[in-house]
């Protein structure tokens, strides 16, 4: 039995979404009605990254694309003689392909994850002015964006690049082959770092630096310019599913701009924390920040939308590591639970959660993990703990940045696997943020975002249904200035070892 917010398709008001996300662990389909709400049966393909010790990480886009028609195959066959309006899809975010004249990959995607181009990120940011760099893109130097990876692919690879007649985010190289349309969302775009921020177009003096050309380079469509599919190409698209007959396919948007939609996250009055495998702290605005923090990126996502925050690579990922190397299993649920929401102790050892490099807010690709103030009497409930508070006081360096810029939100939303599986992370994430947290119970809010995104060109006018949330979590205020001292030796040991 659907629930009020999950109904079946005989209750569905239409015009029909189907959306399709593209994460680190799988693909996902679901379709949605006018009012934002998940239609029947879901579909997942599950996947994994191609890693290495060198810092590789890829994944086969044309796997990507089986297994996104696969999704599509089963969601039009559950909606029997409904018409869908609309194609909405996002990725992961930071991809690359580049492909030949006729359309045909020339490498795997590198995701965003890929580490491979740490040297070329060292040699520019000896060329280039990261501060200016960053108030024109709103990207620093990094390993996760398009002009470092595209000098190492230059460097390491000169056949491809000599082949190469595009380069491609995965989601535009989906589209172009499912719908034989070159074209990249703006959120998509700005996610590569090579984006001006200010016109929403790509930013030509650093397409020139990373060594390609314009017209290399997908066009660039807002939120609500759908793509203009060739006659032909729309004809076939409907002889294998007749359900996208005359449907609207939209370019791809960027995972963490659908996850804050998706969370209800919409406007300047909230925060939408993403908590994952990766994680992020994020505002969606219309006014853009005309100086941003240094530790913050600011991606412009349509023409009239900016999206503000800060990313963190390991959330998820530390706590799994944990998990595995403190071996927790072996300590009852609520033991551990206890321990994470007790009183905190100075004893806990201080944990700097880098497992994979840092993103927001100092940029360091190459950090690793450190932990202080471990002794042979360091319990492993001690350290987990550590690990949690680490990854609390990651989120609370980006939400101070954050408020210089956007100090208006009057609340913070999160969501995410993360959430549910270790709830105890966000009375330690109120606590060391000093800021009420109120969690969003519902599955797959990436997805749910994106069909919103296309809802709001195909359905502007009806009203959306809103996702249950369960009881906010407010900041335990006596723990102020443990949190505060923590705070302060979180950035001392980081200074020291990695500014």
């Amino acid at each position: 039995m659907a629930s009020d917010f999950e109904i079946e398709l005989k209750d569905a008001v239409p015009p029909l979404v189907l959306a399709l996300d593209v994460g680190s662990t799988a693909s996902r389909g679901a379709v949605y009605d006018a009012h934002g709400r998940p239609v029947g049966r879901r579909a997942k393909v599950a996947h994994s990254f191609t890693t290495a010790s060198d810092g590789t990480s890829e994944i086969d886009p044309d796997q990507v694309v089986e297994e996104l028609s696969s999704i599509v195959d089963k969601l039009v066959g559950a909606v029997g003689d409904q018409r869908i309006a609309g194609v909405a899809i996002d990725t992961f975010a930071s991809s690359l392909v580049a492909v030949d004249a006729d359309g045909a990959p020339l490498t795997p995607c590198f995701t965003y994850a890929d580490g491979r181009c740490s040297q070329q990120v060292v040699a520019l940011r000896e060329e280039l002015s990261e501060e200016a760099l960053q108030q024109r893109t709103g990207t620093r130097v990094h390993s996760s964006y398009w002009p470092a990876r595209l000098r190492w692919l230059a460097q390491e690879r000169p056949e491809v690049v000599a082949k190469a007649a595009h380069y491609l985010s995965l989601g535009d190289y989906v589209l172009s082959v499912i719908t034989g349309t070159l074209a990249t969302g703006t959120s998509t775009a700005s996610w590569t770092g090579m984006v001006d921020r200010h016109t929403a177009q790509w930013y030509d003096e650093l397409v020139e630096i990373a060594g390609i050309r314009l017209d290399q380079l997908p066009p660039i469509h807002h939120l609500d310019e759908p793509l203009a599919l060739e006659t032909k190409r729309a004809v076939r698209l409907a002889k294998r599913w007749p359900a996208l007959e005359g449907a609207s396919w939209f370019a791809a948007v960027a995972d963490g701009l659908a996850a804050n939609v998706g969370l209800g996250a919409f406007d300047e009055t909230s925060i939408g924390a993403s908590c994952a495998t990766s994680g992020a702290l994020r505002v969606l605005v219309r006014e853009m920040p005309e100086e941003l923090p240094p530790g913050l990126w600011c991606y412009r996502v349509s023409h009239d939308r900016s999206l503000v925050g800060g990313a963190l690579n390991d959330v998820g990922r530390a706590l799994a590591w944990a998990d595995v190397t403190l071996a927790v299993d072996q300590v009852e649920t609520e033991v551990l639970s206890a321990a994470l929401v007790a009183e905190p102790h100075e004893t806990t050892p201080l944990v700097l959660p880098f497992f994979s490099g840092e993103r927001s807010t100092g940029w360091a690709a190459g950090a690793q993990a450190v932990f202080t103030g471990v002794s042979a009497a360091s319990a492993p409930v001690e350290v987990y703990r550590g690990v949690v508070e680490g990854i609390a006081l990651s989120y609370a360096r980006i939400a101070s940045q954050l408020r210089e810029v956007a100090p208006q939100p009057e609340r913070l939303l999160a969501g995410g696997k993360v959430t549910t599986d270790h709830p105890e992370l966000l009375q330690v994430m109120a606590d060391a943020m000093r800021t009420p947290v109120t969690p969003v119970r519902l599955k797959r809010t990436t997805l749910h975002g994106t069909a919103l995104l296309a809802l709001e060109t195909l359905a502007p006018n009806v009203r959306r249904a809103r996702p249950e949330k369960v009881r906010t979590l407010t900041p335990d205020y006596s723990r102020r200035p443990y949190y505060t001292e923590r705070f302060q030796r979180f950035q001392g040991v980081y200074e020291a070892l990695f500014a």
